[in-house]
């Protein structure tokens, strides 16, 4: 029995409990949409784009809207993960500041430069300079609940960004499928939680599969790229295990190639393939010849499907698997999954 099946041993790995923080989040979806709600934002009326500025944790959101959205969008949306804006930003462009502490250098930086050019602004923040800025400037804002790590925080960074956009008319109204997708969570939570054992749980026969490996994940364009790359992320901020991500078809034009040497590096590679109902056909065909491929090659393959029925509970369903797969993969490296040192050294460097 590892420690996956002793509860009482997590805090001495994990004392901030991201544990808990993982567990809120289909609370997360629940208390941001009623926030959400109450923000009062004017539609744009000739918008053409909408580009979302932020990185790491808060930049996620937009790929994931992508996802959920399908070809629901209204608008093309941009991720811009940059200091400085694409050329085409005017003011036909609604930008929307996302950053979670308020103080990433290159959120701020976009957000000044949609300013000089006229564009539609939103902020989507806990605080911090953003947060300032936006009240002395009059910008519209919504404030996330403060004192989480950036990447804990989705549940109310994505439902902010959605109802936003639900708001300017960019996107349907999407409130049904929240609501089925936030029950749906709490049914994995039981599933995926510590009461569950390691016989029985996903996500802690995942972990140790995966365990001691360097992780690829692969998902479909389009659908759940945005996904492979959550599950990416997640293990390296938590676990702090390297990891990479990849989308098909794409990675059958270049990737799967490198699926030959080094051999004895290849084994020491845990592969997921996350798996979608509303793949077409012959994304459907290309995992299985991706998997025919790599299945003798790789340390350890799994295949993951997405649950429910509408798009935004099948990404979500694939993506909160990951969190908890991330978090057990911590535990089992006797890491605290919550520090995040380097990123911080960073920082504190680039400041200086």
């Amino acid at each position: 029995m590892t420690i996956l099946d002793q509860p009482d041993r997590w805090m001495s790995v994990d004392p901030q409990s991201m544990y808990s923080l993982v567990e809120s989040f289909p609370e997360q979806i629940e208390t941001a949409a009623r926030t959400a709600r109450d923000l009062q934002i004017r539609e744009p009326g000739s918008a053409r784009v909408v580009v979302v500025a932020g990185l790491g944790g808060s930049a996620i959101g937009g790929d994931l809207v992508r996802s959920i959205a399908g070809s629901g969008l209204r608008l093309p949306l941009i991720v811009n993960r940059d200091y400085g804006l694409p050329g085409f930003v005017d003011s036909s462009t609604v930008v929307i500041a996302c950053s979670y502490s308020g103080n990433t250098e290159e959120t701020l930086s976009a957000y000044q430069q949609a300013r000089v050019v006229g564009a539609s602004l939103l902020c989507i923040t806990s605080g911090g300079q953003l947060e300032s800025m936006a009240n002395a400037d009059g910008v519209p804002m919504l404030r996330l609940p403060g004192g989480l790590p950036p990447r804990a925080a989705l549940g109310y960074s994505l439902t902010a960004l959605l109802v936003s956009l639900q708001k300017m008319h960019i996107l349907p109204n999407m409130d049904p499928s929240m609501q089925e997708a936030v029950l749906l969570l709490a049914k994995l939570r039981e599933r995926y939680g510590k009461a569950s054992s390691e016989r029985e749980n996903p996500a802690k026969i995942l972990a140790n599969s995966l365990h001691d490996k360097v992780v690829a994940v692969y998902g479909s364009s389009g659908m759940m790229d945005a996904v492979a790359f959550r599950w990416r992320t997640q293990i390296e901020e938590n676990a702090k295990i390297l990891a990479m991500h990849q989308a098909l078809p794409e990675m059958n034009h270049n990737e799967l190639v490198g699926w030959k040497y080094p051999e004895d590096v290849l084994r020491r590679i845990g592969v997921v393939l996350l798996r979608d109902k509303g793949d077409h056909p012959q994304i459907q065909r290309r995992f299985e010849l991706t998997r025919d491929v790599i299945a003798g090659k790789a340390g350890a393959l799994h295949e993951i499907w997405s649950e429910g029925e509408s798009r935004f509970s099948r990404v979500m369903s694939a993506m909160y698997l990951g969190d908890f797969v991330s978090l057990y993969m911590a535990y089992l490296n006797g890491i605290d999954p919550t520090p995040v040192e380097i990123i911080d050294f960073l920082k504190k460097n680039l400041a200086s």
